[in-house]
């Protein structure tokens, strides 16, 4: 069990991903003009799983590179299962669009969880 537990973040996150999907309109308290940005929202929205994968697989033992691939398959897996669930929800829809924004955006939050690591690693090791 101890090996999961620093993948909780992230499975919780894609929790409540799977959740707003499930509604017909889980975005109804935004403003009409922000809805307009769909693309940008799937990628805010991905950015942040791919960012919470990358140091659940560091801890793996996985050294950055095939951390951050690894984040970014599973964060694009996890968009196109959420899409076809979306396609069983009365008044939503599969879009590949959707998907490859949701690609797009795992792939720059594992880059910018990356660097950030990267960034303290050598911070702290400055001091």
């Amino acid at each position: 069990m101890r090996p999961l537990v620093p993948f909780l973040p992230a499975v919780i996150y894609a929790a409540i991903i799977f959740a707003l999907s499930a509604q017909s309109n889980p975005l109804q308290f935004l403003p009409p003009e922000l809805l307009l940005q769909d693309k940008l929202l799937h990628t805010i929205e991905y950015a942040a799983l791919g960012a919470l994968l990358v140091p659940a697989l560091r801890l793996t033992g996985l050294s950055w590179a095939p951390a951050l691939v690894l984040a970014v398959v599973l964060a694009s897996l996890y968009g196109a299962t959420d899409e076809f669930h979306q396609s069983f929800v009365p008044g939503r829809n599969a879009d590949v669009l959707d998907w490859v924004a949701d690609t797009l955006g795992a792939a720059l939050g594992a880059v910018a969880a990356t660097v950030a690591t990267g960034a303290l690693r050598r911070a702290g090791g400055a001091g």
